[in-house]
């Protein structure tokens, strides 16, 4: 069976994964067990409303990571003006 995407390699993409956390991410590449993601970034609620912040703080901002497939539910293009926030809080530019 084949499966269509709605996202590629360089899209802005976010994902659930299977603890219930949300998360965006820039897809470097997807294999059949992982996407490798640059720059991810939890979505969080905060007192202004929804935000981002960083996937994890033990590690650099510009780190890559290999994000297991079993661990995800789901996964989609982002939202444009989320992907927008998400572009100027990662690279400063606003688009």
């Amino acid at each position: 069976m084949l499966i269509e995407t709605d996202y590629k390699n360089g899209d802005t993409i976010s994902f659930k994964l299977i603890s219930g956390e949300e998360a965006i991410a820039r897809l470097d590449e997807e294999t059949d067990t992982v996407f490798k993601l640059h720059k991810p970034m939890m979505l969080v609620q905060g007192q202004e409303g929804v935000g981002l912040a960083p996937f994890m703080f033990s590690v650099s901002p510009d780190a890559k990571f290999n994000l297991f497939k079993h661990s995800v539910s789901c996964i989609t293009k982002t939202e444009d003006n989320i992907g927008k926030q998400y572009t100027k809080q990662t690279t400063g530019i606003l688009t």
